[in-house]
C-alpha cells in the first residue's frame, strides 16, 4: 500500500504501480489534483461560502484494488444530497487517470464516507420508545402526519446576565441595528417557531421564560408570597411525601431552589366520576389578557399518565392531560390562555383517570411571565483588593429577557444544571446550562437511559443564534449551522444513535432555510458551512442537536432582511418544516406540512329571515408553492362576541361559512386552516353588526403591512431610519431595543458599549412594542356601532375583487401605515402599496355608483406623491386618482411629532370642536404613527379642511362633497386615536357627513 499526500504533489509527477507489474501504471500528477479542485469549486458555487475544498490525501491499496480519496474538512461543510454525491464522484472519476477505472474509488472526509454524509445517510436513527404522550391538548390540532407527540427542546440565544467583573447586569452581545442578539432570536422563536411546532402537534420546552408579560401570579397552598387561592374538594388528598414548590422569598440567592421549599399534595385516581377529587388554583388577575399558564407536580413510578387539567378561560374551558410520570418538580407549560380581569378559578386538576389507583399530584400554578427574581453578586479578587463590598442585585428586567441560567433556577433545576461554575461565572453558566438542561429533561427516558432526570423523551434540541460575523461592504453573511459528531470520545448518543444523525438533522433544516429565503427574499442568500465543531450546545445534548447561526445581527446587509417580520415568519416556517421532515424520515413515515393562513376574507349581507340577519363569510386558501402537501382539508371558524374571547363555532370543509345574527352586538370572526399536518396561523379578523335591514357601512381592511424600519444607504453612512418610519411589528415586537444612532460605516466596534456602525439606543429593550393586530376592523366597528350604525367588513383583496349585490353605500377604508416597501434589495419586487390599480378601479366604480368613502392612514398621500418605487407614469395615474376621485392633494409627510390634532370650522357643519391625540411614540397598546401626512383639499369648491395638527396647523383631514358621493380623508390612522370617546365622536361626525 502506498500513501500520497496531494498537498505535496505540486510540481511533481508521482508514479504509482497498480496491480501486477504487467498492468499499466497509474500516473497521478498535480494537474489531476488541480482539475479535481477546480471542478469541485465550480460545483459548489459562489453562494455556498464554505471555504476552499481540496483533495487532502490519496491512498492506493493495490491488494484491495481500491483508491481512497480524502478531501479537506471543508467538503463536509457542504449540504450533500445523492445527486451532489454522484456529481462529486463523477468529477473524481473523470479526472483520475483512465487506468484508475479498474479500481474502486472511496471518497471520504473527516473519517466519514461521502455516502454517510448524503441526505439519506446509511445510519439508524433511533427515536424515543415511549408510547404515552407527555402533554396533550385535548382541543388542540390533530396532526397524525405532523409532529403529534414529539417533544422538542429549543432556545433563543443568550439573555441578560450578571457580569461579576463589572458588577452589573448586561447583554452578552452589543446593541446593533436596533436589536441585540440576546433578544433578537426571540422575535422568531416566541411569536412564530414555537406556535408552528405546537400547531403541528409537538410539545415545546424552553429554558427561558416564554411569556413577555411583566405580570406574574403564583398560586400555591404553601403560603408565603404566593396567592392563597389553592383549594381541594373530595376525599383522599394528603401530603405527597416529597418536596414541592413554595414561594417563600421574593428573590433567589445562590443555590436557592423554590421547588425544595414546600410540599406537594397527592390523591389516588378513580375511574369514572364517582369519588372525584379536585384541586383548584384561583387568582385575582390585575388585567384581562392572554397569559402563559404553568403547573408543577411531583412524579412517582405510579403517577397517572393522564392527569387532567382544566384551564378556565374567557373563551371557555380548555383541557390538557399530562403524563405525571414525567416532568415532576419544575414548571410545566400548558399554553397561553385568555383570562378575565379580577378574581377567578384559573386551573382545576381532577383525579378522574383511565386507571384507578394511580397517583395524581398537585403543587403550584404560575400565571404570566413576571420580572427577574434571581439576585446575583460575585466578589471578585479585584473588588476585594480595592475594599469594595457589594450585595446581590436583580436585573430589574422582565424575566423573558434574562438568560437561561436564571429561569432554570426559578424552575427548580439542580444547581449542577444551571450553574456548573458554582455561581462564579454566569456567562459560561448560561450557555452550558442549556445543553445540560436538555439532558436533565431526558434523563431516565429511553433516549437517555440510566441518567437522572425528568424522564421526558426529548426528540430534538435546537439552539437559535445570529452571531455570524460582519463584512465591510454590503455582502450578506448568511446562514451557518453547527453540529457535533463526538462527545466524551464517543461518536454515539446514549441510546446508540450515531451522532452523525445531528448532521442529517442540521442539513435538512439549514437547506430548508436557505432554499426558502432564496425563493422568497434573496436569490443570492449565502449558504455557509455546516461545521462539525465541539460547541457546547451542539456537543452535550444526547439527542440530535443543531446550533443555527441564521445570519449576522452585526451586519447591515443581513439585517435589512432580518428586521422584517415576514422574513422571520418564513425562516421560522423553514425550521419547523426541517424538523418535521427529519423526524418523518427518522420514523419512516409520510409527512404533511400545516397550511399557510387563508386570505381574501370577506363578509357579505344576504338578507333577513325574520329577526335573523344572514351573511356569508368566504375566504381563499393560500398556495404554498414550495410545499405541495400544505393544502387545507378543513377550516376552523372562530367567533368573538363584543369584547369577549374567540371560541370555535364551526368546522367546514369548503371556504365558506353561513352566519345568522339575531342581536345588535359586534360579532368578529377569524379562520384557521387545517390538515393532517396541523393548523395554520389565524387569518385577519373581520367583524359585523346587524341592523334592521341592510348594513350601513362596509369596513375594508387595507392595512396588511408588517415590516421592518425604513433603510437608507448613502455610501459612507447607512442604516435604519426609524425616525421616519420604524416599521410595523406583526402583532408585537419583543426584539426592538431603540433607534439606531451610529450611521457612519467606518466607526469600528470597540466594545459592546461602543459598538460602532449600527450602534443603537437602549430605551425600549425591556418593553413590548405594539404592531399590526390584524383586528382593527373591530376598533372601527365599535365606533360605528356607537353611532348606531350596522356594518359588514372585508379584506381589501376580497372587496377589490368582488362586488356584493347588496353593498353598503358607505365604505370605511383602513390604511393604517400601509405604504409601498421593498425587503432588502427588493429582488422580488415591492409590496403594501396603498392604492393598487385594482383598488383604484374599485373605488372609482364604487363612488361612481354613489358610494361615499372614508380613508384614514399615515401614508395616504406620501405613498403617491413621494413614493421612490413609483415610475413617473404610475405616479401621475395615482395622483389623478387621489385628486379627482378622493379629493385630496399631498402637502408634506412627517407632519406631526406631538401627535395631536383638532377640528376647525368649515362649511361642513358636521365637524367641529374635537381635539384628540394619537399614538406618536412606541408603546405596548398601539402601533406608532411617526410620520402622519399633511394634505389639503384638491378642489376648494368641493372640499374643505376639517382638521389640523396641533403643533403647526398643517392640514390633518379634509372632507369633499363631489355631488353624488362624499369623501373624508385623514392623514393619520383612525385606530391610532388614543381615546375611545374621541374615536366615537369623530366617527359619528364622519358618518353624518357621508350619509347626506
Amino acid at each position: 500500500m502506498k500513501r500520497v499526500c496531494a498537498r505535496m504533489l505540486l510540481g511533481l509527477a508521482v508514479m504509482m504501480t497498480v496491480g501486477s507489474v504487467a498492468q499499466a501504471k497509474v500516473e497521478i500528477t498535480s494537474e489531476h489534483e488541480k482539475r479535481i479542485n477546480e471542478e469541485i469549486g465550480s460545483l459548489i458555487g459562489a453562494n455556498n461560502q464554505i471555504g476552499k475544498v481540496k483533495v487532502d490525501t490519496i491512498v492506493v491499496d493495490e491488494k484491495a484494488r481500491r483508491i481512497d480519496v480524502e478531501f479537506s474538512k471543508e467538503l463536509a461543510y457542504l449540504s450533500i444530497d445523492r445527486e451532489m454525491a454522484g456529481r462529486i464522484g463523477g468529477i473524481v472519476a473523470a479526472e483520475l487517470p483512465a487506468e484508475a477505472s479498474r479500481y474502486k474509488v472511496n471518497i471520504s472526509v473527516g473519517g466519514w464516507l461521502l455516502e454517510q454524509l448524503t441526505t439519506v445517510p446509511k445510519i439508524k436513527i433511533k427515536g424515543p420508545t415511549e408510547k404515552d404522550r407527555f402533554v396533550h391538548h385535548e382541543e388542540g390540532p390533530r396532526a397524525p402526519k405532523g409532529l403529534d407527540g414529539a417533544n422538542i427542546a429549543l432556545w433563543q440565544s443568550h439573555g441578560y446576565y450578571y457580569e461579576p467583573s463589572l458588577n452589573r447586569w448586561e447583554w452578552q452581545r452589543a446593541r446593533l441595528f436596533e436589536t441585540v442578539e440576546d433578544l433578537y432570536p426571540q422575535s422568531y422563536v416566541i411569536p412564530y417557531l414555537m406556535p408552528m411546532l405546537e400547531n403541528a402537534g409537538a410539545y415545546v420546552m424552553s429554558p427561558r421564560e416564554r411569556d413577555v408579560k411583566r405580570t406574574e401570579v403564583i398560586v400555591d397552598g404553601d403560603g408565603g408570597l404566593a396567592w392563597k387561592g389553592y383549594s381541594e374538594t373530595g376525599d383522599g388528598w394528603g401530603d405527597a411525601g416529597v418536596e414541592g414548590f413554595a414561594y417563600l422569598k421574593s428573590t433567589l440567592g445562590d443555590n436557592d431552589n423554590p421547588f425544595k421549599a414546600g410540599r406537594a399534595r397527592c390523591v389516588k385516581t378513580v375511574k369514572g366520576g364517582k369519588g372525584e377529587a379536585t384541586a383548584t388554583w384561583s387568582a385575582i388577575m390585575p388585567q384581562a389578557g392572554e397569559y402563559a399558564v404553568y403547573v408543577s407536580y411531583a412524579s412517582f413510578p405510579t403517577s397517572a399518565k393522564d392527569a387532567r387539567y382544566t384551564i378556565h378561560t374567557t373563551g371557555g374551558d380548555r383541557h390538557v392531560t399530562v403524563n405525571q410520570q414525567m416532568g415532576g418538580g419544575t414548571w410545566i407549560y400548558l399554553g397561553h390562555y385568555p383570562l378575565a380581569q379580577g378574581e377567578q378559578a384559573v386551573v382545576t386538576l381532577s383525579n378522574v383517570s383511565s386507571k384507578a389507583g394511580s397517583i395524581v399530584s398537585a403543587d403550584a400554578v404560575k400565571i404570566g411571565g413576571g420580572m427577574g427574581n434571581v439576585a446575583r453578586y460575585v466578589q471578585t479578587e479585584k473588588a476585594e483588593k480595592e475594599g469594595i463590598e457589594g450585595s446581590p442585585i436583580v436585573s430589574g428586567y422582565p424575566r423573558y429577557t434574562e438568560g437561561a441560567r436564571y429561569w432554570l433556577q426559578w424552575a427548580g433545576m439542580p444547581d449542577s444544571v444551571y450553574t456548573p461554575s458554582g455561581n462564579v461565572q454566569d456567562y459560561s453558566d448560561d450557555y452550558r446550562s442549556r445543553g445540560l438542561w436538555v439532558n436533565y429533561l431526558a434523563g431516565g427516558s429511553s433516549v437517555l437511559p440510566g441518567a437522572k432526570g425528568l424522564k421526558i423523551p426529548v426528540d430534538l434540541s435546537f439552539a437559535f443564534h445570529t452571531d455570524a460575523g460582519t463584512t465591510p461592504n454590503d455582502s450578506i453573511i448568511g446562514t451557518l449551522s453547527i453540529y457535533c459528531t463526538t462527545s466524551n470520545g464517543s461518536n454515539k448518543m446514549a441510546n446508540g444513535t450515531p451522532r452523525i444523525a445531528s448532521r442529517r438533522y442540521t442539513d435538512i433544516v439549514a437547506s430548508q432555510i436557505v432554499a426558502d429565503i432564496r425563493a422568497n427574499y434573496e436569490p443570492n442568500w449565502t449558504r455557509r458551512a455546516m461545521w462539525d465543531q465541539s460547541y457546547f450546545e451542539a456537543r452535550v445534548p444526547e439527542v440530535p442537536a443543531m446550533l443555527l447561526e441564521l445570519l449576522s445581527h452585526q451586519n447591515f446587509a443581513d439585517m435589512r432582511y432580518g428586521n422584517d417580520p415576514t422574513f422571520r415568519f418564513t425562516v421560522s416556517r423553514a425550521i419547523y418544516k426541517g424538523m418535521l421532515k427529519f423526524l418523518a424520515e427518522r420514523d419512516g413515515r409520510p409527512y404533511i406540512v400545516q397550511p399557510l393562513p387563508v386570505h381574501a376574507l370577506g363578509i357579505v349581507y344576504d338578507g333577513h329571515d325574520g329577526d335573523a340577519a344572514q351573511y356569508t363569510m368566504s375566504w381563499a386558501a393560500t398556495d404554498d408553492k414550495s410545499e405541495p402537501t400544505a393544502v387545507p382539508t378543513y377550516y376552523v371558524v372562530m367567533e368573538r362576541v363584543d369584547g369577549g374571547a374567540f371560541r370555535e363555532v364551526s368546522r367546514v370543509n369548503s371556504p365558506e361559512y353561513k352566519i345568522k345574527v339575531t342581536d345588535n352586538k359586534i360579532h368578529s370572526y377569524k379562520v384557521v386552516a387545517g390538515n393532517d399536518g396541523g393548523i395554520s396561523f389565524p387569518s385577519e379578523v373581520l367583524s359585523l353588526r346587524a341592523g334592521a335591514g341592510a348594513p350601513d357601512v362596509v369596513i375594508v381592511n387595507g392595512f396588511t403591512r408588517v415590516s421592518g424600519p425604513d433603510t437608507f444607504d448613502a455610501g459612507k453612512i447607512a442604516g435604519f431610519n426609524s425616525e421616519r418610519d420604524g416599521g410595523v411589528p406583526d402583532v408585537l415586537d419583543i426584539g426592538h431595543i431603540g433607534k439606531m444612532y451610529e450611521f457612519r460605516r467606518d466607526i469600528p466596534w470597540m466594545d459592546d458599549d461602543a459598538a460602532g456602525f449600527g450602534a443603537s439606543r437602549a430605551d425600549y429593550e425591556d418593553r413590548v412594542i405594539a404592531g399590526n393586530t390584524h383586528d382593527f376592523v373591530y376598533t372601527h366597528g365599535v365606533s360605528i356601532a356607537a353611532a348606531g350604525k350596522s356594518f359588514v367588513s372585508s379584506s381589501v383583496e376580497a372587496w377589490t375583487n368582488a362586488k356584493a349585490a347588496k353593498e353598503p353605500m358607505v365604505a370605511d377604508l383602513i390604511l393604517g401605515k400601509q405604504k409601498e416597501i421593498q425587503v432588502g434589495t427588493g429582488a422580488y419586487g415591492t409590496k403594501y402599496k396603498c392604492f393598487t390599480p385594482e383598488l383604484q378601479k374599485r373605488i372609482t366604480d364604487y363612488t361612481a355608483a354613489g358610494g361615499s368613502v372614508m380613508v384614514t392612514g399615515s401614508y395616504v398621500a406620501t405613498d403617491i406623491w413621494d413614493n421612490p418605487y413609483s415610475t413617473k407614469e404610475t405616479q401621475e395615474i395615482d395622483k389623478k386618482f387621489a385628486t379627482d376621485v378622493l379629493g385630496y392633494h399631498w402637502r408634506v409627510g412627517q407632519s406631526s411629532v406631538e401627535g395631536t390634532a383638532f377640528e376647525v370650522p368649515s362649511r361642513f357643519k358636521e365637524f367641529g370642536g374635537l381635539r384628540l391625540s394619537f399614538y406618536n411614540t412606541k408603546n405596548a397598546d398601539s402601533y406608532v404613527v411617526e410620520s402622519p401626512d399633511g394634505i389639503y383639499a384638491a378642489d376648494s369648491e368641493k372640499g374643505a379642511t376639517i382638521m389640523r395638527y396641533g403643533e403647526n396647523n398643517i392640514v390633518a383631514g379634509i372632507a369633499t362633497d363631489a355631488g353624488n358621493y362624499r369623501t373624508v380623508v385623514l392623514g393619520f390612522p383612525f385606530e391610532s386615536i388614543m381615546s375611545g370617546a374621541d374615536r366615537n365622536r369623530l366617527m359619528e361626525q364622519i358618518l353624518q357627513f357621508l350619509n347626506k
